[in-house]
């Protein structure tokens, strides 16, 4: 198996819009293409079962 050792970047259209995911070490982040905010989980929160607290928590605080 490959190690992780740095971010993987890939694009990924959802509903006609553009994002960008980004994976790395300490979790992943989804953006909006051309923008600079998005949601980040980490691999612990995931790992725990509090990723979609962690979401929501996340979004409640930017949007």
């Amino acid at each position: 198996m490959t190690p992780l050792d740095k971010p993987l970047k890939r694009e990924l259209v959802v509903d006609g819009q553009a994002y960008t995911l980004t994976i790395d070490p300490d979790g992943m982040k989804l953006v909006a293409k051309g923008k600079r905010n998005g949601i980040a989980l980490a691999w612990k929160d995931i790992l725990s079962g509090d990723a979609g607290l962690a979401a929501a928590l996340q979004a409640s605080i930017s949007g």
